[in-house]
C-alpha cells in the first residue's frame, strides 16, 4: 500500500502534523490521538475566528471591535465545542466521516449563535441577528471542511500508519486488502493475516502469520496496532477470545459485518470502498471528559442534597416511627477500578433481613445464580415497599456522589459476589466509571433485567458515555419512578 502524494500547496501543513520518524508500537495509536487533537482544536479555533471576522464585518466593527469581534466568537465557538465534547476524544478510526460530528457541529453553531446575539444585543449592534447566523453558518462549514483536511494529513503520515492484521484468510479478506490498497488515506498497514485454515495458500507480499492460537504472540511480534476480522472460518467462541486478546494488547478490532450485530461495543457500520465494516470499541474517556463527570456530578449532588433535605428529614422520621432499626443501611459494593466503597440507603428492610436471607433463598425470582430477588419480600418493611418504588430509598447514595464513590449515573454499583461472577470476562469494563445512583438498568427494568443483559446495558453506557446520554438517563428515570416497574 503506497502512500499517495500530497500536492504542494498542503505541503507546509503536512510537515506540521507529522515526521519522517516511526513512532513505536503503542505509540503509534497515541501520537495519532494527539496529532489529530491538536489539528481539530486548530481546525476549531480558526472555525471561531473565521465566523468573528463575519460578525465584524457585517456589523461594520472598527479595527478595535473586530479584533474583540474575533476573539470573542472564537472562544465562544471553542467552549462550547468543548462542552459539546467535538475535539476530547479524537476519533482514531481510519474510515471515520467528518460528517459523523455534523450533528453535533449544528447544535454548537445554534448554541454559540445564541451567544453571539446576546452579546451583540447588549452591545447595541446593528445587523445583530444576521451577523450572529451568518457567522455560526460558516463557523460550521469552516470546521467541518477543515476536519477533514486534518484528518487526511494526519492519516497520510508515515509516523502514525497502523499495522493491520486480518483475521481470516478466504474471500472476504481478500476483499478487505484490496479495498485498503485502494485507499491509502486510512493510514493502515496490512502485513498479513491470521488463520487455522492452512488450504488458503499465503502470497509472498501478505503472508500467513500464524493461527488464532498463536494470535497474543503475533500481535506482540509484529507490533500489531488494528486488527480486521473477515469471516474467519474459526467459531464464535473462537473469535470473541480473539477480540478480547486485542482488548488486553490494547490493539483496536474491526469487524466485516455477519453474526457480530449483536456485540456489545459495536459503532455504527461504516463503508470502506463499499464494504459494511463495523467497530468494536474499547471504552475510552478523556481526562477532560472525566473531570468534567466529576464537576458536575459534585455540583448537582451538593445542590440536591440541600434542596431535598426537608424530605429526607421526613423520610428518617418516618422510618424510626415505622420500624425499629437504623435509618440508613450501609453496605459494601465495588467501585471503579474494584475500590471497595459503603453504599449508603434508606433501610427498607427490617433489621433482621439478612439473617433471613438463607430462609427465603427458594423463592428467589432471580434464575441466573448470582443475584437475589424476591416478589413481595416478606423482609421488606411496610414503608420500605414505598421507597423501593418510588427509588427514594436511594437517595442517600446523593453522598455517595458528594464523596466521590458514585456517580449521578454510572452502572449499577455490585456486591463482590455479583463482581465475582464476571472478573473474568469483558464486563470488567464496566469498572472503568464510577457505578451510579440511577443509569440504564434504572429506565429498563431494574430487578426485572436478568443480569447478564442488566451488565450489557452497563457496557453499552461506558462504551458510548456522554454528557448528553447521562441527561437522557436521568430524564427517563422521572417517568421509570413512577411507573414502579421492577422495584422491589
Amino acid at each position: 500500500m503506497r502512500i499517495a502524494e500530497a500536492g504542494p500547496g498542503v505541503e507546509l501543513l503536512e510537515e506540521l502534523l507529522r515526521d519522517s520518524s516511526r513512532a513505536e508500537p503503542g505509540e503509534r495509536v497515541r501520537l495519532l490521538r494527539r496529532r489529530l487533537q491538536i489539528g481539530l482544536r486548530a481546525t476549531e479555533l480558526a472555525a471561531g475566528a473565521i465566523g468573528g471576522v463575519a460578525i465584524g464585518a457585517i456589523v461594520n466593527a472598527s479595527p478595535l471591535g473586530m479584533v474583540a469581534a474575533i476573539v470573542g466568537f472564537m472562544l465562544a465557538w471553542r467552549f462550547v465545542g468543548s462542552i459539546a465534547g467535538i475535539c476530547t476524544d479524537p476519533d482514531p478510526r481510519p474510515w471515520t466521516s467528518t460528517m459523523d460530528k455534523a450533528k453535533t457541529t449544528v447544535s454548537v453553531a445554534l448554541v454559540t449563535s445564541w451567544l453571539a446575539l446576546g452579546a451583540l444585543s447588549l452591545l447595541g449592534a446593528p445587523h445583530a441577528i444576521t451577523a450572529s447566523i451568518v457567522a455560526s453558518v460558516i463557523a460550521a462549514l469552516s470546521a467541518m471542511n477543515g476536519r477533514g483536511v486534518v484528518q487526511s494529513l494526519v492519516m497520510r503520515s508515515q509516523a502514525v500508519r497502523q499495522r493491520t492484521v486480518i483475521l481470516g484468510s478466504g474471500i472476504v479478506a481478500r476483499k478487505v486488502v484490496e479495498r485498503l490498497e485502494l485507499a491509502p488515506h486510512l493510514g493502515l498497514e496490512v502485513i498479513g493475516l491470521v488463520d487455522d485454515d492452512v488450504h488458503h495458500a499465503s502470497s509472498p507480499d501478505l503472508p500467513r502469520l500464524g493461527p488464532l492460537g498463536d494470535l497474543d504472540a503475533i500481535l506482540d511480534h509484529y507490533d500489531v496496532d488494528r486488527v480486521i476480522v473477515a469471516f474467519s472460518r474459526s467459531s464464535h467462541d473462537d473469535l470473541l477470545r480473539c477480540i478480547r486478546t486485542c482488548w488486553d494488547n490494547q490493539v483496536a478490532v474491526d469487524v466485516v459485518p455477519r453474526l457480530f450485530e449483536f456485540l456489545d461495543g459495536a459503532r455504527v457500520v461504516d463503508q470502506v470502498g463499499g464494504m459494511p465494516m463495523m467497530s468494536i470499541t474499547l471504552p475510552q474517556l478523556s481526562g477532560f471528559a472525566r473531570a468534567l463527570k466529576r464537576i458536575s456530578d459534585a455540583a448537582v449532588s451538593a445542590v440536591m442534597l440541600v434542596l431535598i433535605a426537608p424530605i429526607l428529614i421526613a423520610i428518617a422520621i418516618a422510618i424510626k416511627v415505622d420500624s425499629p432499626g437504623p435509618v440508613f443501611f450501609r453496605q459494601k459494593r465495588v467501585g471503579r477500578g474494584g475500590k471497595i466503597f459503603s453504599i449508603y440507603k434508606f433501610r427498607s428492610m427490617y433489621i433482621d433481613a439478612e439473617a433471613r436471607k438463607q430462609e427465603f433463598a427458594k423463592y428467589n425470582d432471580a434464575n441466573d445464580g448470582v443475584m437475589f430477588k424476591i416478589h413481595d419480600d416478606p423482609r421488606i418493611t411496610r414503608l420500605g415497599g414505598f421507597l423501593r418504588r418510588t427509588s427514594l430509598d436511594e437517595l442517600p447514595q446523593l453522598l455517595n456522589v458528594l464523596r466521590g464513590d458514585m456517580s449521578l449515573v454510572g452502572p449499577r454499583p455490585l456486591i463482590a459476589e455479583e463482581t465475582a461472577a464476571f472478573s473474568e470476562g469483558w464486563h470488567q469494563r464496566r469498572l472503568d466509571l464510577r457505578p451510579g445512583i440511577t443509569g440504564p438498568w434504572q429506565i429498563y427494568g431494574r430487578s426485572d433485567i436478568p443480569f447478564h443483559d442488566m451488565l450489557r446495558f452497563d457496557y453499552q453506557y461506558v462504551a458510548s458515555w456522554s454528557l448528553g446520554r447521562d441527561l437522557q438517563i436521568m430524564l427517563a428515570t422521572i417517568p421509570a419512578m413512577y411507573s414502579g416497574r421492577g422495584a422491589y
